[in-house]
C-alpha cells in the first residue's frame, strides 16, 4: 500500500544499524531520516487538504482520486485514504519518537473529526467545500443535519477511521478533547447500532428497532429468486467486505485503548451473531449478507443469496481472533 511506504521507510532507517551487512550504496540513517522527512513534508505541504489523503494523485497533483475522480478540497476515508496515511505516520511517530510525525497523525485525525457524521461514523469522503458539506449531516459546520447522514461500515471505512482516531488519542495520553469526544461519540453510536443478535448492518443512520430483528439461527429459505430482488441491503446482517469482522477487531482495540469492557463484550457478542450465523448442513458456512429472517439474501446482482467462500474463510479467522482474545 503506498500510504505505508513511510512506514517501510523508517523501519529499514532504524534497521540500519543493528550489525546487517550494508554496501556503499547503502544509505546511512541520517540520509534515510532526512528522506523520510523530506517525504513526510511532501505530504504535508503539498499533498495534504485539512489534513487528509485520496488514493491516488498525478504528479503533478491536478488529478486526484480516492474511489473514483474529485477535486483538491475532497479527501477520502475508506482505506487506502485518510486512516492509513496518518496510520502510517503514527507509525513513524512510534518507531521514532520524533513529535513532527505525531503532529502529521493528529491533523489527520482532526480531518477525519471534521467528517465525522451525526450517526456517528464516516461516509466514504469527506468533503470541505462549505456548498459541499451542506449535503451531509456532519458534526461540525458548515453541515445541514437533514441530508446525508449514512454512516458505512463497508470497506473498513468507519472502522479505519475510528481505530485512527483511538490510536492517536492514545498517544496524545487522551489530551485532546475534540479527537477523545469523537472516538467515545463513534462507539457509543456503534454499540447503539449493533444488532440484538450481535450483528451490524453494512451500513446506518439510527439505532435498529429489536421488535424487528428477532434473535434465530440461520436457515436456507423454502425457496429463493435466481434474479436480483432489490431490497434494503444495507440494513442486512452484513460480513460482506468484512464488515463484522473488521468491528469486532475495532471493539477489542477500543477495549484495550479505553478499558471499557463494554467494548469487548460487543466483540463477543458479534462472536455469537457468526455461530448463529453458520448455515445448516449440507453447507454448514457463511453467507455475504442475511435478512431478518437469517436468510441469505440479495444485495448487488452479483452478490447473490448463497454461502460464499471468501466471507467464510474470513468469518473463520475471525472465530480464532476471537478464541484467543477470549482466552
Amino acid at each position: 500500500m503506498v500510504s505505508r511506504f513511510l512506514t517501510v521507510l523508517v523501519a529499514a532507517t532504524i534497521c540500519l544499524p543493528c550489525g546487517l551487512a550494508r554496501s556503499d550504496a547503502a544509505p546511512s540513517v541520517d540520509e534515510a531520516a532526512a528522506a523520510l522527512r523530506k517525504a513526510a513534508d511532501f505530504y504535508r505541504n503539498e499533498v495534504s487538504t485539512e489534513g487528509g489523503y485520496l488514493w491516488r494523485y498525478s504528479a503533478d497533483l491536478a488529478r486526484r482520486e480516492g474511489e473514483g475522480k474529485t477535486d483538491a478540497s475532497t479527501v477520502w476515508v475508506q482505506p487506502p485514504g485518510t486512516p492509513s496515511v496518518g496510520s502510517a505516520f503514527l507509525d513513524v511517530y512510534r518507531l521514532t519518537g520524533d513529535r513532527y510525525y505525531l503532529g502529521m497523525a493528529k491533523d489527520a485525525a482532526h480531518a477525519l473529526v471534521k467528517g465525522q457524521l451525526e450517526s456517528g461514523g464516516w461516509g466514504y469522503l469527506i468533503r470541505f467545500d462549505p456548498s459541499k458539506r451542506l449535503e451531509h449531516a456532519y458534526r461540525v459546520p458548515p453541515h445541514d443535519p437533514d441530508k446525508d447522514n449514512t454512516t458505512t461500515l463497508d470497506d473498513n471505512t468507519t472502522q479505519a477511521a475510528l481505530r485512527l482516531l483511538m490510536q492517536v488519542d492514545l498517544s496524545l495520553d487522551f489530551k485532546d478533547e475534540v479527537i477523545h469526544e469523537a472516538a467515545l461519540y463513534a462507539l457509543k453510536k456503534l454499540l447503539d447500532a449493533q444488532y440484538p443478535n450481535g450483528a451490524w448492518p453494512q451500513r446506518f443512520t439510527c439505532s435498529p428497532d429489536p421488535a424487528a430483528y428477532p434473535v434465530k439461527k440461520a436457515a436456507y429459505p423454502e425457496s429463493w429468486s435466481r434474479t436480483r430482488v432489490r431490497g434494503d441491503y444495507g440494513a442486512y446482517y452484513t460480513f460482506n467486505d468484512n464488515v463484522i469482522s473488521d468491528m469486532v477487531t475495532t471493539m477489542f482495540e477500543a477495549a484495550e485503548v479505553y478499558g471499557d469492557k463494554r467494548y469487548a463484550a460487543a466483540a463477543v457478542k458479534a462472536g455469537e451473531f457468526i455461530l448463529l450465523a453458520q448455515m445448516p448442513d449440507p453447507q454448514p458456512a457463511w453467507a455475504q449478507q442475511y435478512d431478518a429472517d437469517m436468510h441469505p439474501a440479495w444485495a448487488r446482482k452479483f452478490e447473490p443469496p448463497a454461502v460464499t467462500g471468501g466471507e467464510s474463510h474470513n468469518v473463520m479467522r475471525t472465530l480464532i481472533y476471537l478464541y484467543h482474545q477470549t482466552g
